[in-house]
């Protein structure tokens, strides 16, 4: 429990923070899923884009970001042969 006005408010933008990042991280989530599951070229587009949106927020780091879009492409690349 916060002892004071500035812990207070502390724990009122720290919520919403928290509820801004997970809805892009679900958003986020969601879009890598559907592109894996159609192999669609408009589907991995857009799920690039989304992790391309996650790291510029700062929900993920730029190099995890580059990570997930290498295996999400080597995903949609081997399903396709």
């Amino acid at each position: 429990m916060a002892h004071n006005k500035q812990a207070e408010k502390r724990i009122r933008t720290s919520d919403k923070s928290r509820l801004a990042n997970r809805r892009v991280s679900t958003v986020m989530k969601t879009a890598v899923k559907k592109a894996i599951k159609s192999g669609i070229p408009e589907d991995h587009s857009t799920a690039v884009k989304r992790l391309d949106k996650a790291a510029k927020k700062g929900i993920l780091h730029k190099n995890a970001v580059a990570r997930r879009k290498s295996r999400l492409a080597k995903k949609i690349a081997g399903s396709a042969s």
